[in-house]
């Protein structure tokens, strides 16, 4: 008896527990229900009107105007090559030097003949003096005289030529030291120490960054509005830096293939680029003086298409916009919102149409 009256009272405890926690559950949804959900906390902006630029965009790639292979000029045995793949050089700085010995012997021999024929001639003049004072004496006739005149000449003309093989041998000779046209990187090494070299075979190639051209495939559509002299922006990933420049030229004809309009900009003393990187163009089509801008954040995509939040006394309003032009974290709005609207710019991502919003008391408005 005593055990049922135990369970009994247990029983009766559980279920005084039960509705008590059912009591309470209910008073918190009432109160819930009645505050209603907790607004999002959102930064804001106001639409204003800017001045944009109206551009186009391309990725396209980077080469050397000036890639010169230093080659051979004469004949001759490297001696030592100066410089090594991958090495900076400067505009006159030493490459190669070739084995000049046989110049240096080919000068002497050239000398030697020089110093020959100035002998020759100066016994001919004296030749010339003597016989022109024995025909004044009529013991020689004239024809002897002039056919001395005339070998003195062959020799001046002999001697003459003597010095001229001496400077062309001293020109060869000059050309055993190699220097650098340009300056720039050296791509390639091609021949080693030792080796035998004849006329025109290659010993280095230089890739120079002094001048560059920029080639950007741009869509065939645009190509009307593409001009020779319309301003450029070009960047890329191997430098932070901007560069300004204008199109040089376009290519007369559709590339095959990707039908698309090759563009040409020539950039001249940009240090950090290099042939072969990728570059960014973009293109300065016109301005627009009047154009609604906001931030890109603003701006989401939803089931409707690309919307912003408008805020009106705490509530964001859906609204489905049209974008233009975007730049420098901004993107225009074309349809879908007036000046002066107040937009949700941080936490938009997080809204629905109708949401209450708090904006936060730390927002900056940003035009």
């Amino acid at each position: 008896m005593r055990k049922l009256l135990k369970l009994a009272f247990i029983a009766l405890l559980s279920t005084l527990l039960i509705a008590c926690g059912t009591k309470d559950t209910t008073k918190e949804k009432s109160k819930a229900d009645k505050n209603g959900p907790k607004p999002t906390l959102v930064t804001v902006t106001q639409v204003k009107n800017q001045a944009i630029e109206i551009t186009e965009e391309a990725v396209g790639s980077l080469e050397g105007l000036t890639n010169p292979t230093i080659s051979a000029e004469v004949a001759a045995r490297v001696i030592k090559i100066h410089v090594n793949t991958g090495q900076t050089v400067r505009q006159g700085q030493l490459i190669a030097t070739l084995d000049a010995a046989d110049f240096g012997l080919q000068r002497n021999e050239a000398q030697a003949e020089v110093a020959r024929i100035e002998a020759q001639l100066a016994n001919q003049a004296k030749t010339v003096i003597r016989n022109q004072a024995l025909v004044s004496k009529k013991f020689i006739s004239q024809n002897a005289v002039d056919n001395d005149i005339a070998q003195e000449n062959v020799l001046k003309e002999q001697l003459a030529g003597a010095k001229a093989r001496i400077s062309s041998i001293d020109h060869g000779s000059s050309k055993t030291k190699i220097y650098s046209p340009v300056s720039g990187n050296i791509e390639k090494k091609l021949v080693d120490d030792g080796e035998y070299l004849r006329v025109g075979d290659p010993i280095v190639l230089i890739v120079s960054t002094q001048n560059l051209r920029a080639h950007l495939p741009f869509p065939e559509h645009i190509g009307a509005q593409l001009k020779a002299g319309l301003k450029v922006r070009l960047s890329s990933p191997i430098s932070d830096k901007t560069v300004e420049a204008v199109i040089h030229e376009l290519k007369p004809m559709i590339v095959e293939g990707s039908r698309s309009v090759d563009v040409i900009a020539d950039i001249a003393d940009a240090p950090g680029w290099q042939p072969g990187a990728s570059v960014t163009g973009k293109v300065i089509l016109g301005e627009r003086a009047e154009a609604k801008m906001v931030p890109e954040q603003s701006v989401v995509l939803r089931p409707a298409g690309e919307v912003v939040y408008i805020v009106r006394n705490n509530t964001a309003y859906q609204a489905i916009v049209t974008t233009g032009e975007r730049q420098n974290g901004l993107v225009e709005l074309r349809s879908g919102i007036n000046i002066n609207d107040t937009i949700v710019v941080d936490g938009a991502g997080f809204l629905t149409d109708k949401a209450p919003v708090k904006i936060s008391n730390s927002n900056t408005d940003k035009k």
